[in-house]
């Protein structure tokens, strides 16, 4: 995979980590770069009773373009660090970063 993303990590074949620091309550939620090893993302959700891991999981799954049940909050449920399990290949996820880096710079 190239470039080589430190917030992404290999899990098998078909899976992959991420690695997330997220910001809650922001204006929109947007990949905003990267951050300490991680992909940061501002999420337009409030901290709150875990509606700000629901969104979270539900924007990965349709930014990917994945089933929401293919997206799993591993760790990080209280926390601003968060890692992700994705039923997707790392090259396909490391693509999807790209675009959107891209674009945010």
């Amino acid at each position: 995979m190239s470039p080589s993303w430190p917030c992404l990590g290999e899990r098998g074949s078909a899976r992959c980590l991420l690695l997330l620091a997220v910001s809650p309550n922001a204006r929109r939620t947007v990949a905003d770069g990267l951050h300490d090893g991680c992909l940061r993302v501002r999420l337009a959700a409030p901290p709150v009773d875990g509606k700000a891991n629901e969104a979270l999981v539900a924007w990965l799954a349709d930014e990917l373009g994945l089933p929401r049940r293919a997206v799993r909050l591993l760790r990080g449920e209280a926390s601003r660090r968060k890692q992700v399990e994705v039923d997707a290949p790392a090259e396909r996820v490391g693509a999807w970063l790209a675009s959107r880096l891209d674009a945010a710079q």
